[in-house]
């Protein structure tokens, strides 16, 4: 069951993750227009997600076995890196139990992704 949940946690937060929008508070100051820093969890998801998408942007061989274990292989390393950034400024303890539970079903299914990778193809 867990496994399931990290799927659709890495799903959600990846659908919606191309959507974030930066965010910047500009407060006027005595005339003059001072913006807050973005937060740096903001920056963090964002960078992960664009790894991810790079990755992911990859040539196809026409292969559907082989191509869905290589995308799938930057794609879990994708929720990997996002669960991570959850574990460095999350707070709240279910969040933090999901994103670690995401961080080791990915890194599982990535080991097996790589390893039918490895076969030779039929």
């Amino acid at each position: 069951m867990p496994q399931v949940l990290a799927v659709v946690l890495a799903a959600l937060v990846l659908a919606g993750a191309a959507s974030w929008p930066v965010v910047a508070q500009t407060h006027s100051h005595g005339g003059a227009a001072v913006t807050a820093p973005e937060a740096p969890s903001n920056a963090a998801f964002r960078e992960a997600n664009e790894r991810m998408h790079q990755a992911m942007a990859m040539p196809l061989t026409g292969n559907a076995d082989r191509d869905f274990a290589a995308a799938m292989i930057p794609h879990h390393q994708g929720a990997i890196d996002m669960a991570r950034v959850q574990l460095r400024y999350g707070r709240d303890p279910v969040m933090r139990k999901l994103a670690e539970e995401v961080v080791v079903a990915q890194e599982r299914e990535i080991v097996e992704l790589r390893a039918f990778l490895a076969r030779p193809t039929r």
